[in-house]
């Protein structure tokens, strides 16, 4: 018997099919049936379904002699379903990855409920995932089993079949089956959640809900839309048999009341012929069922109510009609309060361009104004420590107004106190361009600090990227560029490339990268509380794992399972994920205590104290990481792809700072063995760092002060202290000091010593051989 039935009816879904079958297959969790229900499609759909059976015995197939409706295929499904749980996916939907495995041990967690309900997110034709707006419903408060009595907010959730598990004993008892027609998930869902004795909830993302530009059931304009009237007489039907059920009544028909009110206000659903039938029988249906103590909804909904209520169609379309256009004005107005307010500040920012530059202000930027970070905050400490005289503001929305440390006033964007600043500051430092409508003025000093080491073509390199330029204008690029009067550099190799590629007539400031100046200054105790801060066991060896983006990928896709390799390496290690900042800190899927979400975690500086060892793919934080003398695993299994679209200045697997992993398998065979962090990983981080770290010594960002802002001479900065003298923060393990243990089974192998085995025996294979970049 397996854990999971997953049951996915087929009708002309042949261009999604594909991706739908193969996410429930690929999942990291195993036990499963899937049973695919060919509803007679005229497409290939059967075809495709027949052809994953042939490659994998999992696979199910059931072809159904007549089309017979979404919910009676799910029914077929059923009635051969042999799992503890019934999983419902949609053709042309997908599962997450490592969805079942989730869901799977919250049940395990919760005692096996009757239901579990788990969250999904919406993917538009261009690939855009939103997650559902009513995610907050899904978080755990009370207890974490309960009845639908204990947790009625849980009916303003989507209620369709595919957002739950259902234990199958509980739905066989009960008798329950889909209707046909369209809305089949109405009279389903309702019943179940209204009966089920026990419920639990996952916060977890676990369905990739498909809004098909054309050719969905609710995008179809047909009368069959009207099917709606009788599911929802099969709903009070059921209540009606249900008379312990019936303080439900008057939630349900509030439901029902805002569903008649999305179908019939939704484009495209109802032919002409069939609207005034539409809205007469939604009256019948609200006069029939509305309870005598139903209580009157709030706002635009009260209105609704009424006219439903009265068969008053044409004052409702009316009303709707003028509710449209009072939204139409009201989203008209904000644009004509931009323009007035954006020709303002200009006005403003002339203004303020006549007066004189005042000498005792800097103000600093970074990340496009994501806060209190890299470069330039270092450099803002250090002003305010040794310049007294110099005051200093930050430009940063007010969502990372907590990075700011106290006592540093915050500036806001696109504000007056903005452009005032930008016209008057002596000093202006930035990561990054500031605008390009700033104007430079005689007087001021413009610092461009930088983020990182270049691996990845930058500036004018780009010129023959497209993919990785994505539009952008050269032209005014060198315009910011010549607003530049220093350029800050770590290396000779950031040195040479910047001022090839962002050529102008500022002066290179070789004196390192002023945020690494922390990691020869912590001590252990600073290593300690930040590890105690991030949650991370004392026993474990912590491992930041901290990609790069890729230009020829939308938004963050994981290049690994974390969770399958910190299963396999078993309980010594814990993995702290930090996604490249381009793409924010939306929804991921939590960690299970051993993989750790960082990335909210103002500061990356402290992720790399708290860390014992790195992997990293491109990112410019294994230049940064090396002046720890941790160990670095570059994981390179898309290079080629990454290589030909970005473009790079070197070949980092030839010449990397530690070992080099092609695979899942083969990163988590370098952490089996010492490998990861043995004599030949550490003679290729010495090497990385004598190349790109010959400045970072803890007092890059004082040589900066005293140069900048002080005035002093380049020879009475403070010299440079070899890397041999060099102590920076300790790591909290070593490498020698893991205590690895067997690792717990793996969903890919009944025991999984015999898996860590074989990834010691890869490791010594993996290193047997000479490493030499692959080629081009």
């Amino acid at each position: 018997m397996p854990r999971f039935s997953v049951i996915v009816p087929a009708y002309e879904v042949q261009a999604y099919l594909h991706d739908c079958l193969r996410s429930v297959l690929d999942q990291d969790f195993a036990d499963l049936e899937l049973i695919a229900v060919d509803d007679h499609s005229p497409d290939a759909c059967g075809a495709i379904i027949d052809e994953a059976a042939a490659r994998d015995p999992r696979v199910r197939p059931v072809h159904l002699g007549e089309n017979a409706g979404l919910g009676r295929a799910r029914n077929a499904g059923i009635r051969r379903a042999t799992g503890d749980y019934l999983v419902f996916l949609d053709g042309d939907d997908t599962l997450a990855p490592g969805a079942l495995r989730a869901v799977a041990e919250r049940l395990e967690r919760t005692g096996d409920p009757q239901v579990l309900v788990y969250d999904y997110t919406r993917v538009d034709w261009t690939g855009r995932a939103t997650r559902n707006v009513r995610a907050e419903l899904l978080r755990q408060s009370g207890p974490e089993v309960f009845t639908l009595d204990q947790r009625p907010e849980l009916l303003g959730l989507l209620m369709v079949a595919w957002n739950k598990a259902y234990r199958r004993d509980f739905i066989r008892a009960e008798g329950f089956a889909f209707p046909s027609g369209f809305y089949e998930d109405t009279p389903w869902t309702f019943p179940v959640l209204l009966s089920a004795e026990s419920v639990a909830v996952l916060d977890r993302v676990c369905v990739r809900y498909r809004q098909r530009r054309r050719g969905g059931i609710l995008r179809t304009t047909s009368r069959r839309h009207l099917d709606v009237f009788d599911q929802y007489e099969r709903v009070f039907r059921f209540l009606d048999g249900r008379p312990e059920l019936a303080h439900w009544r008057p939630a349900l028909f509030q439901r029902m009341v805002e569903h008649f009110a999305a179908v019939f206000t939704a484009p495209g659903r109802l032919p002409a012929g069939a609207r005034a039938e539409f809205f007469r029988r939604a009256g019948a249906h609200h006069r029939r069922y509305r309870p005598a103590d139903a209580t009157t909804p709030p706002g635009r909904a009260w209105w609704r109510c009424l006219l439903l209520r009265l068969g008053a169609r044409r004052v409702f379309q009316f009303l709707r009609g003028a509710d449209r256009v009072r939204r139409g004005a009201m989203t008209l107005a904000p644009a004509v309060y931009a323009r007035l307010r954006t020709a303002a500040l200009w006005l403003h920012y002339r203004v303020q361009l006549c007066r004189p530059v005042d000498p005792g202000l800097a103000v600093f930027a970074a990340y496009w104004h994501r806060g209190y970070a890299c470069n330039p905050a270092a450099i803002e400490t250090t002003v305010r420590q040794l310049a007294p005289g110099v005051r200093t503001a930050w430009i940063t929305t007010a969502e990372y107004a907590h990075t700011l440390p106290p006592g540093v006033r915050r500036i806001q964007p696109g504000s007056p106190a903005y452009w005032t600043a930008l016209a008057r500051a002596r000093f202006l430092v930035n990561n990054v361009n500031f605008t390009p409508r700033m104007r430079k003025r005689p007087g001021q000093v413009h610092l461009q600090t930088h983020h990182g080491t270049p691996l990845k073509h930058m500036g004018l390199d780009l010129l023959d990227r497209p993919a990785a330029a994505r539009g952008m204008d050269f032209g005014e690029l060198l315009e910011r560029v010549d607003r530049w009067d220093y350029s800050l550099s770590a290396n000779r190799h950031t040195t040479l490339t910047w001022e090839r590629v962002y050529p102008s007539g500022y002066t290179t400031l070789a004196y390192g990268s002023p945020r690494n100046d922390v990691f020869q200054r912590a001590g252990a105790g600073d290593v300690a509380r930040l590890r105690e801060r991030l949650g991370i066991p004392a026993d474990s060896t912590a491992v930041l794992y901290a990609p790069t983006h890729r230009d020829y990928q939308r938004g963050f896709v994981p290049r690994l399972d974390l969770e399958r390799v910190a299963r396999t390496l078993g309980p010594g290690f814990t993995f702290l994920v930090r996604p490249h900042y381009f793409y924010g800190h939306g929804p991921r899927p939590r960690g299970t205590g051993r993989v750790i979400d960082v990335s909210a975690h103002s500061s990356v500086e402290e992720l790399c104290l708290a860390a014992d060892a790195l992997i990293t793919d491109y990112s410019s934080i294994m230049f940064d990481y090396a002046n720890l003398d941790r160990p670095i695993v570059i994981h390179a299994d898309d290079w080629d792809a990454y290589r030909a679209t970005r473009g790079t200045y070197f070949d980092i697997t030839a010449h990397p700072p530690g070992p080099v992993s092609r695979s899942e398998s083969e990163l988590i065979a370098l952490f089996a063995t010492d490998a990861w962090y043995g004599t030949r990983a550490t003679a290729l981080r010495a090497s990385f760092r004598a190349r790109f770290c010959p400045y970072d010594d803890g007092r890059a960002a004082e040589r900066v002060v005293r140069r900048v802002f002080l005035g002093q001479r380049a020879e009475l900065l403070p010299p440079v202290v070899p890397l041999t003298e060099r102590r920076p923060a300790p790591a909290a393990r070593r490498g020698d000091a893991v205590v690895t243990g067997p690792a717990p089974a793996d969903a890919s192998s009944a025991d999984a010593s015999p898996a860590r085995a074989s990834a010691a025996a890869a490791a010594q294979r993996h290193w047997s051989r000479p490493h030499r970049s692959r080629p081009h």
